[in-house]
Parts: C-alpha cells; structure tokens; sequence
C-alpha cells in the first residue's frame, strides 16, 4: 500500500532515495533542494523521510539547502555566530538552545511583516509624497500669486490694486493665501508712498 502523500498533521512527504534523489509525493514529481528552498519561502510545511526506512531526514536535508544558499555566496550565517553555535554542542545548556533561536527567528519574521505591511501602507492612498506634491502646488501658486502683486512701480501706481476684502476661506490653505495677498498690498502700498516722498524732495 502507497504511502499517503503528506501526514496527519499536513506536511507534504519528500521521499529521499539512497542516490539522493528528493521525491514529492504531493505533486509525483522529483525535487531539488533549490525546489525545497522556495517551498519553505512560500510557506509549505514538509517532512523528509527516507525512501526506504521512513527515517526522518527534515533536519539533515533544510541544514543542506542552507550550506547550498551559503555557498551560492548568500551569506547569512556571521562566521562569529557559526564558533559559537558550534562551540554550543555539548554544553550541559544546548537543549535550550533550539528553542530560543526558534523563538528569535519568530519574533524577526513577524517584525520583517510589519514593516512590509507599513511600507504597503505608506505607498497606498496616505503617501507621503503624495502629501508633498500637494504641498507643492499650494506654495507654487502662493508663490505666483505674489509675483503678480509685484508688478513694476509705475504700473502698479497706475492702476493700483485695491486691498482684497476679507472673504470666508473653506479652508485653512484659503486663510493664508487672504493674509498673504493683504500683506503684499500693503507692502506695495508703502513703497508708492516712498517714492511719491522721494520725487516731491
């Protein structure tokens, strides 16, 4: 009778044979460990048995995928961490050991979720450069609005602006924009009167 392709608790079943040979009994296909290494990245739990004793080789096989990755040059491990991960076998305190560093990892990959999360959210409908950009516009027109008060003497002597009459604002960019054309009136308004002095002396 065939084995089940995956166990009671729902881990798929990886056959490995005595050539090596890593066999899905899920998907009845063959395997690499680069295969291996992508289902862990994507979440699917698995067991690794022997083809033929059903001896559980899960440690053995994720330790080789992860010499594999190390020496493909992606280089996770410190060399100071491997002394002393070695250095922990046989302390009369490794078998605490694997239970904090599982505990550690935990703890890393929900903080590394969260900022995905965060940075999901910050590039969503609240962007902050989307907020710049507003802000941009705002003191662009703000910005032209007073180049167009500061027109030359004699134009503005001409035909003098009158002083713009307080007019309810929907909002608080609205406000500034009222004060500030009235400041610049005024301003405008005291450098006429310079010169009217300067030309009677």
């Amino acid at each position: 009778m065939a084995k089940a392709s995956q166990t009671a608790d729902g881990l798929v079943r990886i056959k490995k044979y005595a050539n090596r040979r890593l066999y899905n009994t899920r998907t009845s296909s063959y395997v690499t460990l680069d295969q291996l290494a992508e289902m862990v990245r994507e979440g699917t739990d698995f067991v690794v048995v022997d083809a033929k004793t059903d001896e559980d080789l899960t440690r053995s096989v994720l330790t080789q995928i992860i010499v594999e990755q190390e020496n493909k040059g992606e280089n996770l491990l410190p060399i100071g961490f491997l002394r002393e991960l070695i250095g922990c076998y046989g302390d009369g305190l490794q078998g605490m050991l694997p239970n904090y560093l599982e505990m550690t990892m935990r703890t890393f990959a929900e903080n590394q979720q969260r900022m995905r999360e965060e940075m999901t959210s910050a590039l969503g409908g609240n962007s902050p450069m989307r907020q710049f950009e507003e802000m941009g516009r705002q003191n662009l027109a703000l910005f032209e609005q007073a180049m167009r008060m500061f027109q030359p003497q004699g134009e503005a002597r001409a035909a003098p602006e009158p002083e713009p009459k307080p007019e309810p604002a929907a909002d608080a960019a609205g406000d500034d924009l009222s004060a500030l054309r009235r400041q610049l009136a005024e301003m405008q308004r005291q450098i006429d009167r310079l010169g009217d002095k300067d030309n009677a002396g």
